[in-house]
């Protein structure tokens, strides 16, 4: 019974600290791109959000990495999946906790700046025309963009990240020092940013796509947000999980099965000592009885 009720206790820990870290993670990323758009360029540029989805990243890390490892994306908890860092059946609960969370923090930020949108659009919300706000909270592609090609630039980039998140929790890699991890894994938001930003904005994380894109669905800007560019709202769902399955194995096959395997050494390293040191007593005990007879 209490079994039962520490392992409920554990995955509610993880489960708030999964939502907790999301929100954070949207509430700086998109609050960076709503002050940007919504102060018409005056007080931000593209660079201001490279930055404000970098530091939200690093920050949703520091929150939520101690308690759940800080995924705050379901491509990163599916991977975990896949290589038996996350046990299968936390992974509903993470995506769920990461979702509502990524609603929250569009919330917050349409609440935070509300009478800025009313000043924008006049009160009128919408997803396309010189007065859009919709891509605030979700990405919509470039023109040049196709489906195909919005597909591999989604599979590419979480794929990147999903890479490089393993590269530096890699204990059997260079990694980083502890409590640095954070850091370094915001550094690769602002590398993927300034590199594969031009397509549709590197959205990388179905959560933090879809739980604000179904905010702005009910806050206003209605269903124009799923059928514009050709329904292109799935892509930033499926590319992701795609990409993370994709890097997880990559670097499991070219890295981490690599890896001098001490653990393993280890135990057939004590089984030997621990067979020496019983002969050694048997020899011991041998040679104190030899002597004893001897000596009798």
């Amino acid at each position: 019974m209490r079994q039962h009720c520490a392992l409920k206790h554990g995955i509610f820990k993880e489960f708030l600290a999964e939502f907790l870290g999301t929100f954070v993670l949207v509430l700086f990323g998109c609050g960076s791109v709503a002050q940007t758009v919504l102060s018409r360029n005056t007080l931000g540029e593209p660079l201001t959000v490279h930055i404000g989805f970098s530091v939200g990243l690093m920050m949703a890390a520091y929150v939520a990495g101690g308690v759940s490892g800080g995924h705050v994306n379901p491509a990163v908890s599916l991977a975990m999946v896949i290589l038996g860092k996350l046990k299968i059946w936390k992974f509903p609960f993470y995506v769920i906790a990461q979702f509502l969370g990524a609603f929250a923090g569009a919330a917050a930020v349409f609440g935070l700046y509300y009478d800025a949108f009313m000043d924008f659009t006049s009160g009128i919300l919408s997803v396309t025309g010189i007065n859009a706000t919709g891509h605030i909270f979700a990405s919509y592609p470039a023109r040049h963009l196709s489906v195909l090609g919005g597909f591999i630039d989604q599979v590419v980039g979480t794929g990147m990240l999903v890479l490089c998140i393993l590269a530096i929790i890699d204990g059997g890699n260079i990694g980083a020092p502890k409590g640095v991890e954070p850091l370094a894994i915001g550094l690769i938001i602002m590398a993927i940013g300034v590199s594969m930003g031009l397509n549709c904005g590197y959205p990388l994380n179905p959560a933090r796509d879809l739980g604000p894109r179904l905010f702005t669905a009910v806050a206003g800007w209605g269903m124009e947000v799923f059928s514009t560019a050709d329904y292109w709202w799935w892509i930033p769902v499926a590319g992701p999980m795609v990409g993370g399955v994709v890097a997880a194995v990559l670097y499991y096959l070219l890295i981490e099965l690599h890896h001098p395997r001490e653990e393993q050494e280890k135990p057939q390293q004590e089984e030997a000592e621990e067979d020496e040191e019983d002969e050694d007593d048997e020899d011991s005990s041998l040679k104190d009885k030899y002597e004893m007879i001897t000596m009798s």
